[in-house]
């Protein structure tokens, strides 16, 4: 009798146990700006994950898949990783390019039950050679609120930024020009780093850059987060 009741107070525990470690209970909604003046955002991918997936790390090589997305904005590549389209997963919510001054908002996800207690976004910077907005792994808010987050452009690491619109996939919004030589040659720093944004020029048929430096020019922060918590499933005395 007593071996008996051991066990069932030991299984007690231990699902007590796995309940606490996994339960994360959060429902909220993603608003994502774009606070540049001529850059686009490819399509979207905004994903709530565990501690053990990212979908990119500064100062860490870039991953082929994040290579593929900073280069030519293919973010197949990076869903794979967090396991594909699911509720926590949301891949391009604009319906395409996010245009300079664009929103996409009401991004809904419910990572209630789940271990998913981080968030993370990212999109191919247009036009540059391999550029992107980025959040890396934000602990996803527990209180009921409104948490706003200014997002930075990075730096893939993984080709030259030369400006050269024959290495870019496009310039959405027009005002690239031809025959520039090129801003520089491969990055000194070749992991992912801050990005130092578009130098660019006024001659739209020579000149080091086919961008335009009046329109194209950015500097950082580059986007807006805004993340709405909207409620909590409390439980046994826990905030969460």
């Amino acid at each position: 009798m007593e071996r008996i009741l051991f066990k069932t107070l030991f299984a007690v525990m231990v699902g007590t146990v796995l309940t606490m470690g996994q339960a994360v209970a959060a429902e909220f909604s993603v608003t994502v700006k774009n606070l540049t003046n001529g850059i686009y955002f490819t399509p979207l991918l905004i994903t709530a994950h565990d501690g053990d997936r990212r979908l990119f790390e500064t100062g860490a090589p870039a991953s082929p898949a994040l290579e593929a997305m900073a280069e030519g904005g293919d973010i197949s590549g990076l869903l794979n990783m967090v396991g594909g389209p699911d509720p926590d997963t949301v891949e391009d919510p604009a319906g395409g390019l996010l245009p300079p001054g664009g929103i996409v908002s009401d991004v809904y996800f419910n990572t209630n039950r789940t271990r998913n207690r981080y968030l993370s976004l990212t999109a191919m910077l247009l036009p540059t050679n391999d550029g992107f907005v980025g959040l890396d792994s934000l602990p996803i808010p527990r209180i009921p609120g409104t948490y706003r987050y200014d997002l930075y452009g990075y730096d893939a690491g993984t080709e030259a930024n030369d400006e050269r619109i024959t290495e870019i996939p496009g310039a959405p919004g027009g005002h690239a020009g031809t025959g520039g030589s090129g801003v520089s040659g491969p990055d000194d720093n070749a992991t992912v780093h801050i990005h130092r944004g578009v130098v660019g020029d006024a001659d739209p048929e020579g000149g080091i850059s086919d961008l335009d430096s009046s329109i194209h020019r950015w500097l950082n922060p580059v986007a807006e987060i805004v993340i709405e918590v909207h409620h909590r499933r409390h439980g046994r005395g826990y905030p969460w």
